[in-house]
């Protein structure tokens, strides 16, 4: 189990994301600049955590980075976040499986459905 020392020992072409979720939990994973979002969901899905097991997920789909307040696109990479080479870089992992129901999030999923709210007047 790291101690906290792990980040010392980057390589120095990689980044060591330290990933935290909505519960606390953080892991520790090494990964390359040429990977994206996408990459890192599949990867830390194939590799789940032991101690993340209540957390666990369905599908590698529905997992989410957020650096920096922002939710990543799947094709962002790595290293086009500049991120620093041979440290360690946090971010958040979270679900998001479904939209939020429309009454949540009116406005936003109104704009969505707007145009399928149709109707046929005989």
């Amino acid at each position: 189990m790291s101690n906290g020392k792990m980040s010392s020992n980057v390589p120095a072409d990689m980044i060591n994301l330290r990933l935290i979720l909505v519960s606390g939990k953080t892991k520790e994973f090494l990964f390359s600049p040429n990977d994206s979002a996408s990459d890192i969901a599949k990867h830390v899905y194939d590799n789940w955590p032991m101690d993340w097991e209540e957390e666990q997920v369905s599908s590698p789909n529905i997992l989410r980075l957020i650096y920096q307040g922002r939710f990543l696109h799947g094709n962002v990479t790595l290293g086009a976040l500049k991120l620093p080479f041979g440290k360690t870089t946090v971010m958040h992992l979270v679900a998001r499986e479904t939209l939020p129901e429309p009454n949540s999030q009116g406005q936003r999923n109104r704009e969505k459905t707007g145009e399928s709210n149709c109707c046929v007047i005989l």
